[in-house]
């Protein structure tokens, strides 16, 4: 049974809202050019379903060495606004900027519009890295408590959950609003709006964390990089979670990218896409309390299993969609709504774990260097799945336009559109189910008294 430190301090009600409201950044860029990006290249810039796929994921490359150096330099950074914080400000005054330029380029088709798109996804990326790696790094320095972490991430989910609906609401009303598939200028003006919003969430985030606790303070790692990623690989609790969520970011950002052909080719309305993502929003706000409960009564592995299930479940009955219609779609949703919502919230809930008792077991902060390895793997993750998918199209024989050449598209690649949406991204989670049965959650102990003596149980 575990149970909460002693004597850990409750997070603030203010500093909960103000870190939970970052989630509006983070989750928004991680979601708009998952859902629009793909789509956006193939069907307005010609550029060919597998090179776009590639595009969008060849930046990501990048963020296996900037995340992690981010991480450490935060990690090292002495300052009066505390460790994290001035990262946190650096990337607020960056990345709406490179987000607009991404949908803001010249009059360019093919191969250069292609590189155009990939250089400015690449500078977005890095801006993107110095906010989100510390700002992901601190929920495990801000309470000692096992369960107020996952307290403390519901409000964050509270705020993913709102980002979402700007993704796949606002977001694709924006594009269509000057026509039925959309123009090149309303997704322009789509980037300014979604860059607006990015950045007051991420002003917000850092005056709302101005007051956070940082409990225990231990000592930054003073030594070389490569050192500390050979600690953090030979910690066999981090390195089975990172597979298990990297699996499961890997269904969910297919899922993104297949959306907006799932709404044009497979429910036979574009503008679905909108009310798709509506129906999928709402359960992950009302089910958060509910997978709170369900961490405690089942530990958080328990609810891990559970929640990937039922987002697997609802996942593979939308194959049956053009048998039975659009209704029943988006009532597929409502599962995949509730199960992303339980993976997400105990995905981070369990990295700030792992964290925590490596800070507590060592005496050093090197939470930074945890934080930025795994976002720098899930951005990655989340890249391929626009990848995997462009790929699936392209052996569907998916033929690539733009609005001044429209194709009908043949009947295998409006298959391919369906499995990619359904049946390939359902396998996918459940390979996750598995590896969460492997793993082990290190055991929570009163820090503040026997971190100095009793070592927390791995795997």
């Amino acid at each position: 049974m575990i149970t909460p430190a002693a004597h850990a301090p409750t997070v603030p009600r203010g500093v909960r809202l103000g870190y939970g409201v970052g989630s509006f950044c983070t989750a928004t860029f991680a979601a708009v050019p998952g859902l629009l990006l793909l789509y956006y290249m193939t069907n307005f810039l010609a550029v060919p379903a597998w090179l776009a796929g590639a595009i969008v994921a060849a930046p990501k490359v990048w963020d296996l060495v900037i995340n992690p150096l981010v991480g450490r330099w935060s990690d090292r950074t002495r300052s009066r606004l505390g460790p994290r914080r001035p990262w946190m400000l650096a990337g607020a005054l960056t990345l709406p900027l490179a987000f607009v330029a991404v949908f803001a380029g010249p009059p360019l088709r093919g191969l250069p519009a292609a590189l155009y798109v990939g250089a400015c996804f690449l500078l977005a990326a890095t801006a993107y890295a110095l906010f989100e790696v510390p700002y992901k790094a601190m929920p495990a320095e801000m309470t000692e408590d096992y369960h107020e972490r996952t307290s403390l991430l519901q409000w964050r989910m509270v705020f993913i959950g709102a980002a979402t609906a700007i993704s796949g609401i606002l977001a694709p009303s924006i594009v269509n609003s000057q026509g039925e598939n959309g123009t090149l200028g309303s997704y322009r003006l789509m980037a300014v709006t979604i860059a607006v919003i990015m950045f007051a969430a991420m002003l917000g985030s850092f005056f709302g964390t101005a007051r956070a606790p940082m409990t225990g303070a231990p000592e930054p790692d003073g030594g070389r990089l490569w050192e500390q990623f050979k600690a953090v690989r030979r910690n066999r609790a981090f390195i089975w979670l990172l597979a298990l969520s990297s699996t499961q970011m890997l269904a969910v950002s297919m899922m993104l990218a297949a959306a907006p052909y799932f709404a044009a080719y497979t429910v036979g309305n574009p503008k679905a896409t909108t009310t798709l993502f509506a129906v999928l929003v709402g359960p992950m706000l009302l089910t958060m309390p509910i997978w709170v409960w369900l961490s405690k009564r089942f530990d958080k592995r328990g609810a891990m299993v559970l929640a990937a299930m039922i987002y697997a479940g609802g996942t593979a009955l939308a194959v049956a969609t053009p048998v039975l219609g659009p209704i029943y779609a988006h009532l597929t949703l409502l599962l995949v709504g509730a199960g992303i919502a339980g993976v997400q919230l105990l995905q981070f809930s369990m990295l700030a774990d792992v964290v925590a008792v490596d800070a507590a077991v060592t005496g050093k902060r090197r939470a930074g260097v945890f934080t930025g390895l795994w976002t720098a793997i899930e951005s990655g993750i989340a890249s391929f799945g626009a990848l995997f998918f462009g790929t699936v199209l392209s052996i569907g024989g998916f033929i690539e336009s733009d609005p001044s050449r429209p194709v009908t598209q043949p009947d295998t690649a409006v298959t391919a559109v369906l499995l990619g949406q359904t049946v390939v991204p359902s396998v996918i989670i459940l390979l996750s189910v598995f590896m969460t049965l492997k793993y082990r959650l290190p055991r929570d102990v009163p820090w503040t008294d026997q971190a100095s003596t009793t070592r927390p149980a791995m795997p």
